[in-house]
């Protein structure tokens, strides 16, 4: 970020204006663009050939930087651009703005003046307003554009029915939240700083100028218009009166005289000067008391000037609603990528501990992440938009470990058991005694499996599935093992039912296991981002409140100026005003309260939903497991009519000599072991409910205001 300021050696042009035609440069933007700090924003406005550029250059602490000319034609055309560190605010940038002079004899069209000087307000923190001589009425006149500003600048969109706000007196405590701080530069003051013999302050001079005279006279009227709307609109204002810099004959060359060479007047009102700007200018915010970076205000730069060029009046709500669009895209794109790109680190397959850790984290840092750089998203479609795509997202990764560990578990067991398959297909179990044989190999593959660490979440469903896909081939050479009797058989075949029973309740548990797990990341997922939202809520509250509280104050200070002076019939007006401003104070804290609860409710449905999109899944998966299971169960009951069970090719298994496969009433499976494998079937269906149970849960919780 500071890098990108540095690059900045010298100003650019951000606004063009060519024939009386504004544009936005596509270079000064995309310089704004790098800008991700909270940006300071500082705009010089004034008569052609007044210094406002030497104002500029030393507030950027250069000789050189924007061009100062040296003749009697503006050398600045449209509004020209200088990012900076900021001297004495860590971690933001001075963007300064240095306008083309007003009142240009070479212009034919004098109402581009009126637009330059809306966008300076519009773009500014603090506007900095540059005259030459004294502050008369001339000079007040001079700064005309201010009584136009209604006409300029809309606060509400008229498509809001609220536009009569915008309109009169009711404007003025509209545009004094947003309106930047004013500075009053006097150029090459050479009277004495008296009123009436006494001596006065800089400010005080300013105050003087701005008074009203009593009166309803069209005379008087017009006197005090510029005077009322400089006051209106910018009760924090300042003035520094500056004495003439050096002699007439070296100031064509000002840039290029060094300090000494200056008067001593000059250089200490031009250090008071940028001392109060780099301390008291604060950072550009637009309405709602938000502070814009860099990004932000190339945005607003665009619009606003876009807006003019179709022939409309650039409007602020219009303005940050289309910024604020541009930016939660922006950041939920960016919010949604950190965590793919965390949750990217896991490699497949884990346990589900560490998948729920990780989940935790990344979705809390992706959340701090939207929040820090959203704004405005006033019914939380963006939020909840971020939260459905990282539940759905996580859903996804979910599936995969799931995918990853069936396939790692497979893999290993059957890489465990291939030594068993190649006994038995070199008839090493087709002899007395070989069913205990089998079975002590069994035994080792299942140990070896169990032993083996980060097999992930489904390491017992699929042993599972292979004990019963290994259930024929067991009692195939359970009934060919002629060492055992009858009775040993039915002894055996009962433990390997046990088996089976035992491993379907470890499948159970750690399906359990892993729901509950998934929906205390649901419910730890929601609670954190209503955590985060009520925090970045309460501080945009304050923001807004604070804003609001700063235009009150600066209200009731006119109020008691004009009291002061027996200005009573203005005083009554600004007393609606300041009771305007306390009803909306106490509105915006209701409105935002109703607009926080809904917003908790809507997040909660979408990580609800996105959680239930996971089990749907899951509800799929589980029935294609189903199917699985009864493939397995019918393999392990159906017998032809010979008597004889074919599973597959034996080979090391005679005819003559092979393993004897059971009969009815002779050791096989009777109807005793149907009725088994009928249960067993039941249980399976009974695990694969276990998807929807989990998802009328995650309903159950997402109903739960929190």
């Amino acid at each position: 970020m500071a890098s990108c300021v540095a690059f900045m050696e010298s100003p650019v042009c951000l606004i063009e204006n060519t024939d009386g035609n504004l544009s936005v440069n596509s270079e000064a933007v995309d310089i704004l663009m790098g800008l991700h700090q909270p940006v300071v924003v500082v705009a010089v406005v004034g008569l052609y050939r007044t210094g406002k550029s030497y104002l500029m250059n030393k507030l950027a602490g250069k000789k050189h930087g924007f061009a100062l000319g040296a003749t009697i034609q503006s050398k600045t055309k449209g509004i020209w651009m200088w990012a900076v560190p900021h001297p004495t605010k860590v971690g933001h940038t001075l963007v300064l703005l240095d306008t083309e002079g007003l009142g240009d004899v070479e212009k034919g069209d004098q109402r581009n003046d009126a637009w330059i000087f809306a966008l300076a307000i519009l773009l500014s923190s603090t506007l900095v307003y540059n005259s030459r001589g004294t502050i008369d009425n001339q000079a007040v006149e001079n700064l005309q554009y201010v009584t136009e500003l209604t006409e300029r600048i809309k606060v509400k969109s008229p498509s809001g029915g609220s536009s009569s706000e915008d309109d009169g007196d009711g404007a003025d405590a509209q545009f004094v939240q947003f309106f930047p701080k004013f500075v009053w530069a006097v150029r090459d003051f050479t009277l004495e700083l008296k009123i009436d013999g006494r001596d006065v302050t800089d400010d005080q001079y300013l105050e003087h100028a701005l008074s009203l005279k009593k009166g309803r006279d069209r005379k008087t009227t017009d006197y005090n218009l510029p005077r009322e709307c400089i006051r209106n609109y910018f009760p924090a204002r300042r003035c520094f009166v500056f004495a003439t810099p050096t002699t007439p004959e070296n100031m064509s060359r000002l840039e290029t005289l060094d300090e000494d060479e200056l008067s001593p007047s000059f250089r200490r009102v031009a250090s008071a000067f940028c001392g109060y700007v780099f301390e008291k200018s604060s950072v550009k915010t637009v309405k709602g008391g938000l502070p814009v970076t860099g990004r932000m205000l190339g945005h607003l730069a665009k619009t606003y000037v876009d807006t003019i060029a179709r022939g409309d009046v650039p409007c602020l709500e219009n303005a940050v609603l289309t910024m604020a669009q541009i930016e939660n895209e922006a950041a939920r794109r960016d919010a949604l990528k950190e965590y793919q790109e965390g949750m990217g680190a896991l490699r497949f397959p884990v346990d589900m501990e560490q998948m729920s850790q990780q989940h935790r984290r990344w979705d809390s840092q992706a959340t701090k992440t939207f929040m820090g750089r959203s704004f405005k998203d006033e019914d939380g479609q963006h939020l909840k938009a971020l939260a459905e795509a990282i539940a759905k997202q996580y859903a996804e990764l979910l599936c995969q470990n799931e995918a990853a560990s069936e396939d790692f578990c497979r893999k290993l067991l059957t890489d465990l058991s291939a030594p068993m398959a190649q006994k038995m297909q070199g008839g090493f179990y087709a002899t007395p005694g070989g069913y205990e044989l089998y079975c002590a190999d069994k035994d080792s593959v299942v140990a070896k499996f169990r032993s083996e660490p980060a097999k992930g979440v489904r390491a017992e469903e699929v042993l599972e599935m292979f004990l019963k896909e290994k259930s024929v081939e067991s009692n195939s050479v359970l009934q060919a093992d002629n060492k055992l009797s009858e009775q040993e058989r039915k002894i055996h075949e009962g433990n390997h039912r046990v088996v089976l029973l035992e491993q379907e309740k470890r499948r159970e548990t750690e399906r359990a296991e892993r729901a509950q797990k998934i929906l205390s990341d649901q419910e730890e997922s929601h609670q954190e981002t209503i955590r985060q939202l009520m925090g970045k809520k309460e501080k945009e509250l304050a923001e807004a409140l604070k804003e609001m509280e700063q235009a009150l104050d600066s209200k009731l200070l006119e109020q008691e100026r004009l009291v002061s002076k027996g200005f009573q019939r203005k005083e009554q007006a600004l007393r609606e005003e300041i009771q305007n401003l306390k009803e909306d104070i106490k509105s915006t804290k209701q409105r935002e309260k109703a607009a926080q609860q809904q917003m908790v409710t809507s997040l909660t449905m979408a990580i609800a939903d996105g959680f239930q999109r996971y089990m749907e899944y899951k509800t799929a998966c589980e029935e294609s497991k189903l199917l699985e299971l009864q493939d397995a169960e019918r393999k392990y009951k159906l017998r032809p009519e010979s008597g004889q069970l074919h599973h597959g090719p034996r080979p090391g298994l005679s005819q003559g000599g092979g393993l004897k496969q059971g009969a009815p009433g002779q050791g096989g499976p009777n109807l005793q072991e149907h009725q088994q494998g009928e249960d067993e079937l039941g249980q399976a269906q009974a695990s694969s409910s276990m998807a929807g149970a989990a998802v009328e849960q995650a309903h159950s919780k997402s109903n739960v205001s929190p």
